[in-house]
């Protein structure tokens, strides 16, 4: 039972900008952050919210946000947290943060922005199966020349985030319909602007950089600047599993996104008759087992210990770990016609810790049957740009749509920026969601079946 007397957190305005930020001087800009008052909770509301259970997802939509789990012990400073990912599933990405319950800031393309402390660092990079990154926001402000830039950077607070012998550099920089369009002059620029903040900060000219690295990116769009630290390091679609893959790999947070999109649930058939390296099984696998897709790997804000204490990652780590079912109920199946890829896909399960839930097997396409209802295809055939001819590639999705076609009740979903799809399959999708696979543009044809009789998977 909880106590009656709690603590929950209060936002308030404070000061975030110094003299000197940007071209227009001085700014005072709203900044959520945190401080602890006692309240009285009545045994009611002690009562639901222990009959809720996991609260997450009331984290910050309620003042009763800290009795749930204890979440940020001794951390009340709330931060923005910017997650990128591929155009075309922000709206998967706000779901899976809405989820972990944190509130959306922000929806633009290709990225989505949320506000969290410092355990929300941790269990973002740990959890979110659609994110590139996890980034730190610093600061953003208004800028049309470099002397803009210049100022702008400097006026950040860099030691609230860098201590004196951090390791520090613009990692990257984008800019869209700016006046400024130069990365490496923006780069540079920028990291010089950062030195002379530090060196006032911290009275000092010159530093070691010899300590932990926080690398910095930058956003430039109709001219306004937004500044981030990354917090997660190696892209979070490395899950640490995929040691090994054939010519065409799908990344796994793209897969995991594609997963998500569907009704699909871990309880239900999944095929995928072209498996290659077996990224869309394992992925599944993982979501049915509740593996949280960053556990087995590090990430760069580990070793801010001022920011974030280690036992915050423990204590997260912990959690995911108590959440995994190691045998759920599930039948998930790669089939691939070569060998080779198959033989990976196994050894890629086995790492992710997911091989006793997959069933992998050399199968061409046109051998794709099975004797239960109500299953799933999900696949990402041969796009044809980087495999196969065009005679052979039509003949591939049509055998793929005669293999759907004789399927009692299922639904197939198909990512390929292979444009007479639908026309080779002869089926007409009853969606088609264009997503971004890197560079190429590629299109998310939906076929959905019926849904089973109620308190049925399959039959």
């Amino acid at each position: 039972m909880l106590s009656g007397k709690q603590h929950i957190n209060v936002r308030v305005a404070q000061l975030d900008r110094a003299s000197g930020y940007g071209p227009e001087g001085r700014e005072f800009e709203s900044c959520h952050v945190q401080r602890k008052e006692s309240v009285r909770v009545p045994f009611f509301v002690e009562f639901c919210i222990i009959r809720i259970g996991r609260c997450r997802c009331l984290k910050h939509q309620n003042p009763f946000v800290r009795l749930c789990g204890g979440r940020g012990r001794g951390m009340n400073q709330t931060y923005e947290l910017i997650a990128p990912c591929h155009f075309g599933l922000e709206a998967v990405l706000k779901r899976e943060i809405y989820d972990l319950g944190y509130d959306i800031c922000e929806v633009q393309d290709g990225r989505v922005s949320f506000l969290g402390d410092a355990e929300a660092i941790c269990r973002a990079n740990l959890c979110l199966r659609s994110a590139e990154r996890i980034l730190l926001k610093a600061g953003s402000f208004h800028a049309e020349s470099f002397e803009d830039l210049f100022q702008g950077t400097r006026g950040i607070r860099w030691q609230d985030f860098l201590p004196q012998n951090a390791k520090f550099w613009v990692a990257k920089a984008a800019s869209v319909k700016s006046k400024l369009f130069s990365p490496s002059d923006i780069q540079s620029v920028m990291k010089k602007a950062m030195v002379d903040a530090m060196a006032q900060s911290y009275g000092i000219q010159h530093f070691e950089e010899d300590g932990d690295p926080y690398p910095v990116r930058v956003f430039i769009k109709n001219n306004e600047v937004t500044v981030a630290i990354d917090t997660t390091g190696i892209s979070l679609h490395k899950r640490g599993y995929r040691k090994l893959e054939n010519g065409a790999p799908i990344a796994e947070n793209l897969a995991a996104a594609l997963l998500l999109l569907t009704p699909w649930k871990g309880n239900r058939i999944l095929v995928d008759p072209f498996c290659g390296s077996g990224t869309i099984p394992i992925e599944a696998a993982m979501i049915a087992s509740g593996i949280a897709p960053g556990l087995f790997r590090s990430f760069t804000a580990q070793n801010w210990k001022h920011l974030i204490p280690e036992k915050t990652w423990e204590e997260v780590k912990e959690e995911m770990r108590e959440e995994i079912d190691d045998h759920p109920e599930t039948d998930i199946q790669g089939y691939d016609i070569d060998p080779e890829s198959i033989s990976i896909a196994m050894i890629n399960a086995k790492k992710a810790g997911v091989d006793h839930l997959i069933h992998f097997q050399t199968r061409d396409v046109k051998d794709l049957s099975h004797r239960k209802k109500y299953g799933f295809i999900l696949t990402n055939p041969p796009y044809g740009e980087r495999m196969g001819e065009e005679e052979e590639l039509f003949s591939l999705y049509r055998t793929l749509g005669e293999r759907f076609r004789a399927l009692d009740s299922w639904s197939m979903y198909v990512i390929t920026s292979y444009t007479e799809a639908e026309k080779a399959m002869g089926l007409k999708a009853q969606k088609n969601r264009k997503i971004y696979n890197g560079m190429i543009k590629t299109f998310f044809y939906q076929f959905p079946g019926p849904k089973p009789p109620k308190g049925k998977s399959s039959t």
